[in-house]
Order: C-alpha cells, then structure tokens, then sequence
C-alpha cells in the first residue's frame, strides 16, 4: 500500500482502487464510490462520505469496519443486514438495494432514487439521503455485541 501511495504522490497519476476493504480505501483514496450490485449508490470525497454517509448501504459497510483499537473493537457494536441478497443476474426493480434496507418505502421499489447532491462532490441515491447525511436518521438497526 505504502509503495502505491507513493506512485500516486511521487508521479502525480491517479488510480482506481477496487477494494472491500474499507480502511484501506480510506487511506488510499481521495474520493470514493459505493457501489451495490453494479450500482453507484453514493460518491464523494473520502473524508466527506466517510464522516456523513447518505446512504443505509455506506452506513452499514461503515459500521461493519473493525476497529483497529482491540479494546473499542471488543465494545463495537456490528449491525445485523436484513433480508436476502438479491441476484445480480436478475436485480429488484427500483434501487437495488431496496431487498436488504431497513428504511425502504413504496417509492423504492417503482424506480431507483437519483443521486441527490449533499454538499459540493457528494452525491446519494437514496430518497433519504439529505437525513442520513445531517444524521437525522440512521439505516443502523438490530445491533448485536461483537462475538469477539
């Protein structure tokens, strides 16, 4: 990782970084983009979208990173995914991630939300985007204690 942070800085290119590994992102990228099942569900600066996620799918990856402290990742509380993950052959009509979200609504199943825009460079597909991104509402629900 160090040597690819240095490339970037040292010769002033950028590079797309696919990963599941959301710490690693953090410290890689300058912007980051949420994707489910094929989609861009929200996209904007790192520190931005790290600190205000407007959207219940960033919400949970977020909260499912370990802490790298043992004693704040033994208190941590993980957040349980509902429902089933839907095929990516054969996607939900409306946002895709309608299936697994604990905030969905009627309008999310007709047609997938467009990207709302939330502060300069960050956008979010979800109806509820702006109260997630003000943390007037959270996607977080049936929090379990780590089985550390």
């Amino acid at each position: 990782m160090n040597l690819f942070l240095h490339l970037q800085k040292d010769f002033g290119v950028a590079c797309l970084f696919i990963a599941h590994d959301l710490a690693l992102v953090r410290q890689a990228a300058s912007r980051v983009y949420v994707m489910y099942l094929g989609k861009i569900v929200e996209h904007g600066p790192s520190q931005e979208l790290y600190d205000h996620p407007g959207h219940p799918y960033s919400q949970m990856l977020l909260a499912s990173t370990p802490e790298v402290h043992p004693i704040a990742e033994k208190q941590r509380r993980v957040p349980v995914m509902i429902g089933e993950v839907p095929s990516p052959t054969n996607p939900p009509s409306g946002c895709r991630f309608r299936t697994r979200c604990p905030l969905v609504v009627e309008e999310c199943k007709q047609q997938m939300p467009p990207a709302l825009k939330l502060s300069p460079g960050h956008s979010s597909a979800c109806v509820f985007a702006k109260d997630l991104h003000r943390g007037k509402r959270s996607a977080l629900i049936s929090p379990t204690a780590n089985a550390a």
